[in-house]
């Protein structure tokens, strides 16, 4: 008798883990449902754009979402958009990188993505995520197989867009360098990459902390002599 009266005690002990593990299962079940959910939400959103015969979404799909979003295709947000896809070809977004861009932002409808782009501006501005934008920039741009280089008018759209806003002097005077010189055809990545720690390291217009011995790009050495010729 008492073995029986201690069996029964010990039965709702037991009967609490597997209550628990119940609870557990349904919780995680749900989640793969939601998961699934706004999957489908993303691809079938997707699918609103992408052109049938490539399989992913091209210019002309871009464009109509950047028409659905209120945005210009030239603003600076549709190239961060690009960069948390990780976007590997101008123009174009692959399903894989839709899903990885829309996901990373957690959200799975234009209305949604739309509101999400002020919060993207917000990351992309942390100094270290935006000198990563920045090299991505340059990288998106290379739109032939083996470039190295972008031609000076791209370089001078891109730089007004990416850079514009927060360098808006040293912008303008570069780019109007870039037109007027005929030295180079073409910007390199590690000009690029120069350019911006230059923005970020030289005071401006006054240049007077800028010391050419400290291993700048030559294109930079050649834009300070130009700035001092007609600062004089």
């Amino acid at each position: 008798m008492p073995r029986a009266s201690s069996k029964r005690k010990s039965e709702p002990l037991n009967s609490a883990p597997a209550a628990k593990s119940s609870r557990t299962d349904s919780s995680s079940s749900a989640s793969r449902k939601g998961h699934k959910k706004v999957r489908l939400h993303v691809d079938s959103l997707f699918e609103s754009y992408v052109n049938k015969s490539l399989g992913m979404i091209d210019p002309e799909g871009i464009e109509s979402l950047c028409s659905d979003l209120r945005v210009d295709h030239t603003d600076v947000r549709i190239l961060m958009l690009a960069w948390k896809m990780k976007a590997e070809k101008q123009g174009y977004f692959t399903q894989e990188e839709w899903r990885r861009g829309l996901g990373a932002l957690k959200v799975d409808t234009i209305s949604k993505l739309k509101k999400s782009l002020s919060n993207l501006e917000t990351e992309v501005s942390n100094p270290e995520n935006f000198d990563d934008f920045y090299v991505f920039a340059f990288r998106y741009c290379l739109t032939e197989e083996k470039q190295k280089c972008i031609d000076i008018e791209s370089t001078c759209v891109l730089l007004d867009i990416v850079l514009g806003s927060k360098y808006r002097s040293q912008v303008e005077y570069f780019t109007k360098y870039l037109k007027s010189q005929k030295e180079y055809k073409a910007v390199n990545k590690d000009q690029w990459i120069n350019f911006l720690r230059f923005c970020q390291e030289i005071s401006f217009p006054d240049l007077e902390n800028y010391d050419s011995n400290h291993a700048w790009s030559l294109i930079l050495d050649n834009f300070v002599d130009w700035m001092k010729s007609k600062q004089s």
